[in-house]
């Protein structure tokens, strides 16, 4: 049998042709990832969580093959040393970090100016502002800093009025932020002046001043406006496409969320002393077993935060004396005058123990005093029930015999036996007693009660 030949005209083949290329260019669009812009929000207080939080955005950009990382600003400043980390973490990145003070009303204040200055690009929404980068010293960490607006009429004035410790930070910090500026071609003039003055501006005169690249009323808009910029990144030249992008949404996962809750100095405060009561309870109470895991693993938080933030050393020494103090007078009942010192001592540590000005890094007045007014109380308490312990007459051992009532087992003046709390004893009675009167016990000498008859008992 003869199988006939499969021929197709020149214009089918056309067509296949055409199908194929269709089908493999849509294989190759369903392929290639979206070119995407990561956007990370920097908001609140810049502490050790969001140097965490920016650090890991950026590994997140550069794993996923972003064009860009847009952090949006809004903060009121921070402390140094986790600016500084985030500021090294934007210099070594691969992909460009688009700084973007959003939305309307928010701010790049203190340390968010510093940030906002280390970013390829800046930019800003209108009616938002940026500024007030003074710093002040912070001595619990012994040189580290957080930035606190400080302004002078002049610069060297305001460097010159304060300590030697003080001149040196705000010149290095001055050094610092020109050094950002001169970095990325800003305004290295008003970035001095942000940080001896404690200058600020609004974002349309950051623009017209060359503080900031550009305005820009949404994400859209900025992309729009940095598309084809140049930028140099890792000391490399580089052009941005911004034009087709998508954005990616950033956000903190459980172990940053956790952070940022234990690096709060009231939490990290209250871990302390939860800490420290459950370990009191444990030792006072061997055995007990979950106030002291309890207080252990509260204690290793606290301990963990505070090594990440400006704590002043000398506020948790006198946080431990007031505990000491307080302890004491459960132990050594002073009347209430350990109690009260140690209250008032536990009172100025904690008040002390965090020692900063930057909004959000501050211990909160009314927690400081809701717990001392608990341990008062507790105080109160234990005092009480000191004093009324003392008063009580002793009921047990040998000095709870004296004062006892019971009768006699039979006539006796001198030696002879009586009958007191369910057992006899031997007794020795200076006045005649007879048999079954009520006795009453007014000493020991070893086994032998010294007794006498029962005045308030009247013979029938």
């Amino acid at each position: 049998m003869r199988v006939p030949s499969l021929r197709l005209r020149p214009s089918a083949w056309a067509a296949v042709l055409i199908l194929a290329s269709l089908l493999f260019a849509l294989g190759a669009l369903r392929a290639a990832p979206a070119r995407l812009a990561v956007v990370a929000d920097v908001a609140g207080a810049i502490g050790p969580a969001t140097a965490a939080f920016i650090d890991r955005a950026i590994t997140e950009a550069e794993q996923r093959g972003a064009e860009l990382l847009v952090l949006r600003i809004d903060t009121p400043g921070g402390l140094d040393t986790a600016m500084r980390s985030i500021i090294k973490a934007i210099q070594a990145s691969s992909v460009p970090v688009v700084g973007y003070v959003a939305p309307s009303g928010a701010r790049a204040a203190s340390a968010g100016t510093y940030i906002l200055y280390a970013c390829h690009v800046a930019a800003m929404a209108p009616g938002t502002n940026l500024g007030a980068a003074t710093p002040v010293q912070i001595g619990g960490l012994g040189g580290g800093g957080e930035d606190k607006p400080a302004p002078a009429e002049d610069g060297d004035e305001a460097a010159a009025g304060g300590s030697a410790m003080t001149k040196k930070l705000v010149n290095d910090a001055a050094a610092y932020i020109r050094g950002l500026a001169e970095l990325r071609g800003r305004n290295a003039e008003w970035a001095e002046r942000a940080v001896r003055e404690g200058a600020s501006l609004p974002a349309a005169d950051a623009a017209a001043i060359g503080v900031i690249d550009l305005v820009a009323q949404d994400l859209d808009e900025l992309l729009a406006a940095i598309d084809g910029r140049a930028v140099s990144v890792q000391g490399s030249p580089r052009v941005l496409e911004t034009g087709d992008l998508a954005f990616a949404e950033l956000e903190p996962d459980w172990q940053l969320r956790l952070l940022a809750i234990i690096s709060d100095p009231n939490v990290a405060y209250i871990l302390m002393l939860i800490g420290i009561y459950g370990l009191i309870y444990e030792l006072a109470n061997p055995g007990a077993v979950l106030p002291g895991t309890v207080g252990v693993v509260s204690l290793l938080f606290a301990l963990y935060a505070f090594q990440l933030l400006p704590v002043s050393y000398a506020g948790v020494a006198l946080i431990l004396l007031g505990l000491v103090l307080m302890m004491a007078e459960a132990f050594v009942p002073s009347f209430g005058a350990l109690g009260v010192g140690g209250i008032a001592v536990f009172v100025v540590g904690s008040l002390m123990l965090i020692d900063t000005d930057v909004p959000g890094f501050g211990l909160s007045l009314p927690l400081v005093l809701a717990v001392a007014i608990v341990s008062a109380l507790l105080l109160f308490f234990v005092v009480a029930m000191a004093i009324g312990s003392f008063r009580r007459p002793v009921v047990s051992g040998a000095e709870g015999l004296i004062g006892a009532r019971g009768h006699a087992n039979g006539e006796f003046c001198g030696a002879g036996s009586v009958h007191v709390h369910g057992e006899d004893w031997s007794a020795h009675s200076a006045s005649p007693v007879s048999a079954g009167q009520a006795v009453r016990v007014t000493g020991r000498e070893g086994l032998v009660l010294t007794v006498e008859p029962d005045p308030s008992v009247k013979e029938s």
